[in-house]
Formats: structure tokens, sequence, C-alpha cells
């Protein structure tokens, strides 16, 4: 046989393996919801079920909501239901920060990683304890407003409240599926048909993908049913399909996809062929465009089938841009030693939510970047809360290209360690929203970091004087392009004064539930005179905002895309109608809670504006 065949072989293989995987993605829902039916009909040991809300809220990504407050919170999971079965937009559930597509076309704006596995498409989640560990039999949502976020459920094998930790922390997923449209925005019971586990937990994350709601998802409550002793099954198996059989020997061998991470890295003992057959006839950067399609544990895979696959599957060009996250549950010390030599290139990496519960240790992660960070440009460490002050000192002094740093939801960083930060004076985008950031650390970093685009301070209760920090900024962050600074609760007319003349390539302000700026000193007049360029402008519940505000918005902000007026009473359609006239390229505009922006109105705006989504959200 010719030695051009067995190098085919393997290739065809892969291949086959990679279609029939597609395929099974492509209809898990279809396969999970026939499994959970089949496993419902089977018999179970005679056995009370236990029926429990949350108890407490111990990690989540975002929320819409204050840090000093309950509106609007995930803190509002926790217990029995506030809102349930009414419907329509409450402050004493649980919101996240974002919906919809706006976020994705707005000046901040992040490029997406590559790679990410199509089953992955989690943007947000939530992680509630209960009281018992018990078998999950089932999962109730109570979904008050827009539902249809939640993309999967898991289920954790550490019990939160046990004084032993366990050596080896497991999550399995209950259920997953797709984004889907909901019709109405109607409160639902949301009851998905969900795996048996075999282990009991007392530990339930939900993830949410929000982005084809045309508004706020709202969760009341999360009612865990479940069992005290191991169910057992059934010995009738006549129904079982074969494909759900060997799905699940997927699942077993691969976990999340990254199970076998570390040994299939470490494999070393492969077999060389002779020759490569037509491979040798491929150039090599040809064989490594094919290859960058795959995702990493593909790539795993890919590299145990023989040496020359082996080789181009560990080049670190093939690890350029790496995203770890949808991983989350698998990444680990181990994980990060393995990726070390083949990371020695890498420019964009994504460690977002993972190392949680003793995962990555700050001496693991300090290792890899040592190795890792001289040529990193963008570092995304969202809700890393293995992160401390020396996990700090080791990015700026193992990162000096870093011009991309993400610490949302990083709150377990202490204030001091910020400092740091002011180090990297290449970074263009600075994203500290939910920290412990304080004002020395902030006005270091602004002195020190002139090249700042990007920066987002929202829901950073720590600093206590907004005014002189955007006094700085004025001074110089000349080139800043957007600024969050969602619930800062004491700036003034001077702080937006020194703002706007100072940063005027201003093309996104985000000012949401900022109580201590008003109308009548002219702030936000002042804001549409010296920012032209704005696209988007959050004023979201600030009830001062008038008509002459809106009107400056038409003369001046010609290239407004998004405007939140959420809550004001003091704006008339006429005014709308001149910003709808002006702005051509407007396509986001709530009013939600205004007064004066009846239904009767809010009809002929969207007759006579069809192009522009015009939300105005209600409560029953």
């Amino acid at each position: 046989m010719s030695p051009v065949f067995p190098m085919l072989t393997v290739l065809s293989m892969f291949y086959y393996m990679c279609l029939r995987r597609r395929a099974r993605t492509a209809t898990r829902g279809e396969m999970n919801s026939r499994r959970a039916i089949e496993s419902n009909t089977r018999a179970l040991p005679i056995n009370v079920e236990i029926v429990q809300y949350a108890k407490e809220v111990l990690d989540f990504s975002s929320h819409y909501g204050s840090e000093n407050s309950m509106s609007y919170t995930m803190w509002n999971l926790a217990g029995i239901p506030n809102v349930y079965p009414s419907s329509g937009d409450f402050t004493q559930t649980a919101v996240f920060r974002t919906y919809g597509t706006w976020w994705d076309h707005c000046p901040s704006a992040r490029l997406p990683f590559k790679r990410t596995p199509p089953t992955f498409c989690s943007q947000d989640y939530v992680e509630l304890a209960f009281e018992e560990p018990v078998y999950p039999t089932a999962v109730h949502i109570l979904e008050t407003y827009h539902p249809g976020a939640v993309v999967r459920i898991l289920a954790c094998s550490a019990n939160p409240y046990s004084q032993n930790p366990p050596a080896e922390v497991r999550w399995e997923i209950l259920w997953s599926e797709a984004p889907t449209k909901v019709n109405g925005p109607q409160a639902r019971q949301f009851t998905p048909c969900i795996k048996q586990i075999n282990f009991p937990t007392n530990l339930i994350r939900l993830e949410v993908n929000s982005s084809l709601l045309d508004y706020y998802t709202e969760l009341d409550a999360v009612v865990l049913y479940g069992v005290k002793e191991k169910p057992v099954l059934s010995l009738k198996t006549s129904m079982i399909d074969m494909n759900d059989i060997d799905e699940d020997e997927d699942e077993e061998k691969y976990g999340c996809g990254m199970d076998t991470l570390n040994k299939q890295f470490s494999i070393v003992t492969l077999r060389e062929w002779p020759t490569n057959g037509y491979f040798d006839k491929l150039p090599y950067e040809l064989i490594q465009l094919i290859l960058s399609h795959l995702t990493v544990p593909d790539l795993c895979r890919l590299a145990q089938t023989c040496k020359l696959l082996y080789q181009h599957c560990c080049d670190p060009l093939q690890y350029i841009h790496l995203s770890l996250q949808p991983y989350w549950a698998k990444i680990n010390d181990t994980s990060l030693e393995y990726l070390q030599s083949r990371c020695t290139l890498i420019q964009w990496l994504n460690l977002s939510w993972t190392g949680n519960r003793g995962a990555i240790s700050v001496s693991g992660f300090s290792r890899f970047l040592k190795v890792c960070g001289s040529e990193l440009v963008r570092l995304e460490l969202s809700c890393g809360h293995f992160l401390n002050e020396t996990c700090l000192e080791v990015i700026t002094e193992m990162c000096p290209n870093l011009q991309e740093l993400n610490l949302s939801s990083c709150d377990k960083i202490p204030p001091q360690a910020f400092n740091h930060i002011a180090k990297v004076g290449s970074l263009k985008r600075l994203i500290l929203y939910r920290t412990k950031v304080e004002q020395t650390a902030l006005l270091s970093i602004l002195n020190f970091c002139s090249e700042l685009q990007h920066l987002s301070l929202g829901s950073c209760v720590m600093i206590e004087d907004y005014d002189l920090i955007t006094s700085m900024m004025g001074a110089k962050c000349k080139k800043l392009r957007s600024l969050d600074l969602w619930r800062c609760k004491n700036i003034t007319e001077s702080g937006i004064a020194e703002l706007a003349s100072g940063c005027q390539l201003l093309e996104e302000l985000d000012l949401g539930w900022c109580p201590t700026l008003q109308s009548s000193t002219g702030c936000f007049t002042n804001l549409a005179r010296k920012l032209p360029n704005l696209q988007k402008l959050f004023l979201t519940a600030n009830r001062s905002v008038c008509d002459t505000d809106i009107e400056e918005l038409a003369a001046n902000c010609t290239r407004l895309r998004q405007l939140d007026i959420l809550g004001t009473r003091m704006v008339s359609p006429a005014s709308l109608r001149k910003l709808l006239e002006s702005c051509k390229d407007l396509s986001l505009l709530d009013v939600s809670f205004c007064s004066q922006i009846d239904n009767r109105v809010l009809l002929e705006l969207n007759a006579n504006f069809p192009n522009v989504f015009i939300k105005k959200s209600f409560t029953q």
C-alpha cells in the first residue's frame, strides 16, 4: 500500500468525526429533550422530592442595578418570588446589564475571538446556592419580563457551605440550548427537561444570552427540585437511541470540550509514517490555514493522530488569539502549564470566567504570563476571582505591549492593587466595571495612560469625587472615544464641563443613573455642543432631561445612533420628532417610563420612523 493512504485515512477519519459532531450539535436540543423525557419515565426509588428556592446568590457577571441597593440586582434571585406571576418591568427582579445586539454596534464594541465553539453562546451568568444538596429532578426559572435568555443550566459538585472544600470541582451541564426568540414579553415559568447527574448538588449556575431580546430579561426566582438519594435507572432501555449513547460517551470523554486537555497536549508517542502523502505537497502555511478553523479541543484531538499533525497543532502560530472562556469549567494550572510552549507568540488571551474555586492559582497564572506575556496585546480576565495584587503586578511587568485589559467584575482585587496598572502606559482600553478601584489609583492610571481610548468605570463605588476624575480625563486623555460612568453617584455639571472640553473625540458616553446631574445647569446642552461625534448617549433615569436637551442633540449630534432617556417626564413628542428627523442613523431610542410618550404617540413614531427601534417599557 502506498504511504499516501495512511495519511489520507487519518484526515478522512478526522473529517468524518467533525461532521458527525457538528450533526449531533445541531440536534443537541432534540436529543437532550428525548433523553430527558425517557429519564422521566424511568422508575425512581421511593424518595421524597425536596423543593428549594435559592438561599444565596454567590456570583454573577453583571447586573443592571447598583452595588448598594436591591433594585434590579442579581441578589433578588435569592428566596421566594417577589413578582411572579405578574408581568412587566419591576425593580424587585434580577436584571443583567445588557440586551439585544446594541452593545455590539457601538464605538466601545470589542472584536470577537475566533474559534469559539458554536455550542458556546453565553454572555452572562449567575450562580445560586441552595440549602440542601440533592440529585436534581427539575429546575424551574420564573421569568417575569422578556423571557428566553437562559441558554445553559449547570450543576456543581462543590458544596458552598461545606467546611472542607473538595479536591476536585466538577461542573455538569443539566440543560443547554441555543438562544431562542420568545413571542411576547409576558411572564412564564421555564422548566426545561434536565438530564440526571451522578452527584448531589446545591450550587446551580444559569448562563444567559440576551442577544435576541427586545429588552432586558427579568428573573424573579429559581426553584430546585431534587431527591436526597441517587435515582436508580430502570432496566427498560429499548427506547435509548444509539446516537444518544455516543453523545454521552463524548461528553464523558471530553467534558465541556477540554476534559482531557492536559493528557491530549502531553501525548508524545505518536506514529511517524515513512512519508506524509499529499500533505508533503501542501505548503506549510496552507495546512496552518486549514487548521486555524478548528476549535482548541479539536486541535488537541488532531494532535494525537501523527507527528506531522502534532507539529502543526502545536505551532505557536495557531495560538495567536486564544479564548479559553468557553472551557472555563475545565481550565486549571495544569492546563496553563501544557499550553505554555504553544502560546509564546500569543497576542489575544481570554481567561474570563476561569480559575475560580482554586482552579487557577496565583503562582500558576504568574508562571504562564512570565512565559507567554511578552507579546500580549489584549487580556480578558472578566470575573477572575483568583486575581490579587500579585497578579496585577505580574501583568504590568510581563506584558509591556498590553493595550487592552478587561477586569470586569473582578471584585476580589484589593483597592491598592490597581496602582500597578499605571505602569502600562500603552493601554488603549481598560474595563474596571464593578471593581474596587479607588480614586488615588485611578488618578495615577489616567495620568500615565494617556493613550486610553475606551474606559469603563461603571458601578465603581469606591471613587469619592468623579468631578476630579473627569477633570483628569479632560487634561490627560485627549484620545478618549468611549466612557462608561454608569451609576456614578457624585459627578456634577463641573465634571461634565471638564470632560466635554478636554475629550472632544468622545463617541460614546454612558451617564445612566447619575442622579447628581441636572438639566437646569446646562450640562446636557454643553455636552451636545462640545461633542458632535457622539454616537451613543445614555441618560438613563435622569428625570430632568427636557426638550431643550433633545433639540440640542438634534442640532449638534447628527451622527447619534443610540439614545436612552428612560424615565424623563419632560420630553415631548415634538422634540423627539425633531431628533428622529435630524439623526438619520439613529437605531435605538429608549423612552420607557417617559410620561409624555403614550401608546398613541409611540405608534405614530414607529410608523413614521420604521428603521428606529423605539422602546417603551411597562409595568402591570
